[in-house]
């Protein structure tokens, strides 16, 4: 089955799923998945690649860890799981950890690959998805049903059942610390992108209403070795709904970048 639990190894306290050899590549993802919502990735990029997909603090197998109040606390938590340069992928609030790392850290990053990121919300979005964090407790499992709606729609499929579980069985704690921080967070500064210098690549999904092809595309412009792609019929989770599509772009990209 695509979506069930693989084994994990550990990397500096963070759980992950570890295959392939070579060049690396590692895969962040979003508040309230887990390492799994890469399982097509996995599959396709390791048998060139060597790949990390992580478990973020408080989420899968990685343990709740205190203190974690902004996307740079969890860039810091990432960046002991991983030797060497590597081709950084991000999805959600994975992708502002990763253009985070790709600006803090370029000498680990030769690569960032942002999937349905956003930028410079609206007022109106910003007090939406604050007042939604607001809402959590860190006690008792929030309910899913908005997050399954904007993300999949009335779409009843093994990706949303998938998710379902996920977010179900995630720690309240940690998914609580997770989701401010991502509501807190704008996106990345102009001035990062305007100097990030690895390669970057913006893709989302033309469908989707938060992480929006405007916004990919303003951040594409804004970085010097930026590009965007715009996956038609996509929404929040194309990695997992549309993997063809993002996996083709996401292997020319990497063998352009981990020469």
């Amino acid at each position: 089955m695509i979506w069930t639990t693989r084994q994990r190894s550990d990397r500096s306290g963070l759980a992950a799923i570890v295959a392939g050899e070579g060049a690396q590549i590692v895969l962040l993802h979003g508040v309230g998945l887990r390492a799994e919502a890469w399982n097509r990735q996995i599959d396709a990029f390791s048998e060139r690649y060597h790949v990390t997909a992580l478990d973020m603090p408080g989420h899968g197998d990685s343990a709740v860890r205190p203190n974690l109040t902004r996307v740079s606390d969890y860039a810091d938590a990432v960046l002991g799981a991983f030797d060497g340069p590597a081709l950084i992928v991000g999805h959600s609030m994975g992708a502002m950890i990763a253009l985070d790392l790709a600006v803090r850290a370029p000498e680990r990053v030769k690569g960032v690959v942002a999937l349905n990121a956003i930028f410079e919300r609206s007022p109106e979005a910003a007090a939406a998805v604050q007042a939604r964090a607001a809402e959590l407790d860190g006690v008792t499992v929030a309910d899913p049903t908005g997050a399954l709606n904007r993300w999949f729609g009335a779409n009843d499929s093994s990706e949303c059942a998938a998710c379902h579980d996920w977010l179900c069985s995630a720690s309240p704690e940690g998914y609580k610390a997770a989701y401010t921080a991502f509501a807190h967070n704008p996106g990345p500064r102009r001035s990062n992108l305007e100097r990030l210098s690895c390669p970057a690549l913006f893709m989302t999904g033309a469908l989707e209403p938060n992480s929006t092809p405007a916004m990919s595309e303003a951040m594409a412009a804004l970085t010097p070795k930026g590009r965007a792609i715009i996956v038609p019929d996509a929404a929040h989770m194309m990695p997992m709904t549309h993997p063809e599509v993002v996996n083709a772009a996401l292997l020319d990209f990497a063998a352009e970048v981990l020469l």
